[in-house]
């Protein structure tokens, strides 16, 4: 396997779509379609800030990592926020999340900012067990009121 990692770009939209599909399902939630449309219209807009790296393996696109930069009131600089990670089922174990994370890592990096960070379900043990190899878990416990 030889993976390569970059944008995405608008002929990506059918197997992004897929593995977006995919991803919703894992974690059980139904998006209306138009949530959907605009995310994957601010992905590939260029002058938006939020951004999708994608991996890919001869021709064949394995996973994703949605992210944006935002300022920060802790640092002086800016924070690289890792939205969305997802790897196909049959291409995870094979160093394509290491791979996406790192990647964006060297981005951020190149970049100026001073942090990488991401949440996940408390029960994806699998994910949890790639993530504690990079860093512990902080602590922190997400609340979120929907509007």
């Amino acid at each position: 396997m030889t993976i390569i990692l970059r944008d995405a770009q608008p002929s990506d939209k059918d197997a992004w779509l897929a593995l977006w599909q995919d991803y919703l399902a894992y974690y059980d939630v139904t998006l209306p379609a138009g949530v959907t449309e605009a995310t994957w219209a601010r992905i590939i807009a260029p002058d938006h800030r939020l951004a999708c790296r994608l991996a890919v393996d001869a021709g064949e696109v394995l996973g994703f990592a949605t992210h944006h930069n935002h300022c920060s009131t802790w640092v002086a600089g800016e924070d690289c926020y890792l939205e969305d990670l997802f790897v196909a089922k049959a291409s995870r174990g094979k160093g394509v999340g290491r791979s996406l994370i790192n990647d964006l890592m060297a981005i951020a990096r190149a970049k100026g900012c001073h942090r990488v960070y991401w949440h996940t379900d408390e029960t994806n043990t699998t994910a949890r067990k790639l993530y504690d190899s990079f860093t512990k878990s902080d602590g922190h416990i997400r609340y979120r009121v929907v509007l």
